[in-house]
Parts: C-alpha cells; sequence; structure tokens
C-alpha cells in the first residue's frame, strides 16, 4: 500500500486546494487593497497574506497535525453541541447564504456584465442558471473532484489570469510611488490588510476542504495517518504559496494601475476591486480584454463554487445521516445558491459581513487550539474555556461590525478590551481561556 504521495500527485492535490480556495473575494480584495493602499502596500500586503494565506494555511495544518477528519472531528473536541452548531454555521456561510451565491454573482458582474448593458435581470438569470448546472454536474462527482479542478479548471483559470496579471505589470499605468493611501491604509495599513484578508472567507473555508483534502489523499493510497497528516501539510503548503505569489501580483496591479480608475474610486464608495478589473481589462485588451476577464472570472469562481457544495454535501451528510443521500444534499444547496445569487453581489457582501466576522475569531482559535493539542493532549477542558472566552469576544465584535443599535456596546467594549479597535478583541479572552484551561486540567478538572 502507498504511503507516500509521488511529487505529481502531490502537486496536483496542491493545485486542486488553491483552485478550491481562490474564488471570488480572492480575486477582487487584492486588487482594490492594492488600489487604497498605494506607497503603504508593503504593510498592507503583509497584513493580508497573515489572514488570507497564514490561516489558512493554518487551518490545513491544524487538520493534518490534529489528525481529524474534517471540521466536525475538531469541533467535536469542544462539545458535540457546538459541533453542530458551529459547523452548520461555518458552512452555511461559506457555502449557500453567502459564499457560493458570491461566487457566480461575482461572476456576472465582473465578467458579464458588462457586455450586456443596463438590462441585467434576465441575463443574470440565464447566467447564474448556467453557472450552477455546469456546479452540480462536477459537484456530483466529488471522487472526480482531483481531475476536474486540479487537472482542469485551475490550470485554464491561471493562464487566463496570468495573461492579465503580466500585461498590467510590464505596462504599468503608474508608478506605485505615485499613490498616496487611502481608506484607513494611511493611518493603519497592517490592521486593515489584516481585516481585508477575513473578507476571502479562506479562514473559514480552510476548516471546511479539509475534509476534501483528507478524502482524496486516501483516495490515491495513503491510509496510515501520521502519513495523511503529512501530506496535507505538503499540499497547503504548495497551494498557499501560489496564493500569496498571486495575492502580490494582483495587490501590485491594483496600486499601479491607480490613474485608470482614480476618479471612480474617489467619488464611489461601492467601487470595488471587479469594477478595478473591468476598466484594467478593458485598458489593455480593449473589448477582447471584456471577454478574458469574463473567462477568468468564471473559471476561477466556478471551481470554488464546486469545491464548497461537495465539501457542504459531504459534511451535511455526515451530520445528519438518513436524512437525504448525496446528490439531494449536492442538488438543495446549488438550488438555494441560485436563488441567492440573483439579488446582486453589493448586496449578499453586506449580509455576509456580520456573520463572517462573528466567525472568523472562533474559527481561528480552533485551528490554532488543533495545531497546539498534541501539547496539552487535546484536553476537553482547555478546548471548552478557550471557546467559551472567545465566543464572548465574538459577540462583541459582531456588535462592532453591526454598529446601529449594537454601536454602545462597541463604544463601550472599546474602553476597555484591548485591539478591539483593531478587529482582534478577541486575542486576549482566548489567551486568558487556554490560561484558564490549562490551570483547570493541570488540577485534574474534565469536562
Amino acid at each position: 500500500m502507498n504511503q507516500k504521495l509521488n511529487t505529481r500527485q502531490l502537486a496536483l492535490i496542491g493545485s486542486m486546494l488553491f483552485g478550491l480556495f481562490f474564488g471570488a473575494g480572492n480575486l477582487i480584495f487584492p486588487m482594490i487593497l492594492g488600489a487604497r493602499a498605494g506607497t503603504a502596500l508593503p504593510a498592507a500586503l503583509i497584513g493580508l497574506l497573515v489572514t488570507a494565506v497564514g490561516i489558512p494555511l493554518l487551518g490545513i495544518v491544524s487538520i493534518g497535525v490534529s489528525r481529524s477528519e474534517g471540521l466536525i472531528d475538531l469541533s467535536g473536541r469542544v462539545s458535540k453541541p457546538f459541533c453542530y452548531l458551529f459547523t452548520c454555521a461555518l458552512y452555511l456561510t461559506i457555502g449557500p447564504l453567502f459564499a457560493i451565491p458570491r461566487c457566480a454573482a461575482t461572476s456576472f458582474t465582473i465578467g458579464v456584465r458588462p457586455l450586456v448593458g443596463e438590462q441585467i435581470v434576465l441575463p443574470q438569470l440565464i447566467f447564474s442558471g448556467l453557472f450552477f448546472a455546469a456546479v452540480l454536474y462536477f459537484a456530483l462527482k466529488p471522487s472526480k473532484i482531483l481531475d476536474s479542478v486540479g487537472k482542469f479548471l485551475n490550470p485554464a483559470f491561471l493562464v487566463f489570469l496570468g495573461v492579465m496579471l503580466v500585461t498590467a505589470l510590464v505596462k504599468p499605468a503608474n508608478p506605485l510611488a505615485a499613490v498616496s493611501p487611502s481608506g484607513g491604509y494611511d493611518s493603519g495599513a497592517f490592521f486593515t490588510g489584516f481585516l481585508q484578508g477575513y473578507d476571502t472567507l479562506d479562514a473559514l473555508a480552510s476548516l471546511a476542504f479539509g475534509i476534501i483534502v483528507v478524502h482524496t489523499i486516501r483516495q490515491l493510497g495513503v491510509k496510515e495517518p501520521a502519513a495523511v497528516a503529512g501530506s496535507t501539510v505538503k499540499a497547503g503548503i504548495v497551494s498557499m504559496s501560489l496564493m500569496a505569489l498571486i495575492y502580490t501580483a494582483t495587490a501590485l496591479v491594483g496600486a499601479q494601475s491607480y490613474a485608470l480608475y482614480a476618479d471612480e474610486l474617489a467619488s464611489n464608495p461601492a467601487f470595488n476591486g471587479g469594477d478595478a478589473f473591468a476598466i484594467i481589462a478593458h485598458h489593455y485588451f480593449g473589448r477582447g480584454g471584456s471577454l478574458i476577464l469574463a473567462a477568468t472570472v468564471t473559471l476561477c469562481c466556478m471551481k470554488t463554487a464546486i469545491g464548497l457544495v461537495t465539501a457542504c454535501s459531504e459534511t451535511f451528510l455526515e451530520l445528519f445521516p438518513g436524512r437525504m443521500d448525496y446528490p439531494k444534499w449536492a442538488a438543495a444547496f446549488t438550488a438555494v445558491s441560485f436563488l441567492i445569487s440573483n439579488i446582486g453581489l453589493s448586496q449578499i457582501i453586506a449580509l455576509s459581513a456580520p456573520a463572517l466576522y462573528f466567525l472568523c475569531p472562533l474559527s481561528i482559535v480552533l485551528i490554532l487550539l488543533g495545531i497546539a493539542g498534541n501539547w496539552f493532549g487535546h484536553a476537553r477542558i482547555v478546548y471548552q474555556c478557550t471557546i467559551v472566552l472567545s465566543l464572548f469576544a465574538a459577540i462583541l465584535e459582531l456588535a462592532r461590525v453591526v454598529g446601529g443599535s449594537c454601536q454602545p456596546i462597541a463604544d463601550w467594549t472599546s474602553r476597555w478590551l484591548p485591539l478591539y479597535t483593531y478587529g482582534l478583541g478577541w486575542v486576549i479572552p482566548a489567551a486568558a481561556g487556554f490560561v484558564i484551561g490549562l490551570l483547570l486540567k493541570r488540577k485534574g478538572v474534565k469536562a
């Protein structure tokens, strides 16, 4: 029995994992980061890479090192109720409620809408219908996901994206030094970039995609737990290295193309990286650029949507055995995603923010506990103490993001909780919970 992946197999799994991760947000957020960060790009980019590359890599490492089967196994170390609630909330957020619909909406908004004019309702319905028909076709063949994503869709996407990025880098519209930081990057580039990385959803996705990576490695003949863990970590390093390279190139293009859309960026608060992509494509390639962009974005988002439908379906099949079989779960998630995708990209992004900023701190804490678990014997009491205080901090973080009637709570919290105004108010409570858990474990207290 094979207990070690060869170089070709490792590269394929790394390509598959990159293809699953790199979706809608991974295109649009680094682009606008570069445009707004300007000369502060190095610090902003480091912040982005921490949350959009470093934490997802740690998520894959956590699944491997803790020898978990996936999020259900890892979150189950806290408690069964937490496992069900957190797993459902995370998968619904990165699945049919937000991330999967965002894939189709982004593909249409960036790649197709410039080609169809102002009448968008019917074209969007037709496009999203075709988009999700293709997604369901591939998702109904989960055993073929390595071939469909790793061998075909991902390389095709990289070719299209590479043409655009290389052209823009070789012929920049303006030097980086000519772009002054704005939109929070002028006063706190690192922390603004750090929070921008949340929006890619990859911190959450790393826990969700772990089950796909583990299953794929086993299909290739690797069965021994230590070998599966090692292969999972190596695949994560391959995919995240490629992710960091493309993030850097995309952010640099965003900054060096600033002159092409400076007026719109300054006057339109809703201007995003997708709008910037469309302008850059048209500038360098004309109408042909729009076609290249449409193909790039559609391939990029489709492969991610396939992975998300697959991961959600396999997880809910395990969480609720006997309720529905895999094809029915896949069809249900695809149908819900189709409906939500047609409310529009801006609405999806706005609605997803509260759930995202609530779940990300809990996900990061769970990832770190999985990595450090061997040190404290994966004691349940340590998991529970850390998660309970992190949950309290995540609720306070939710108040900061929602604002409005919750703003008094946010103002009160900012006066006493360190790092809260930077979006990192969960750090101290999580650390305190971890220390308390260790002390209780040392005293022999069991959950």
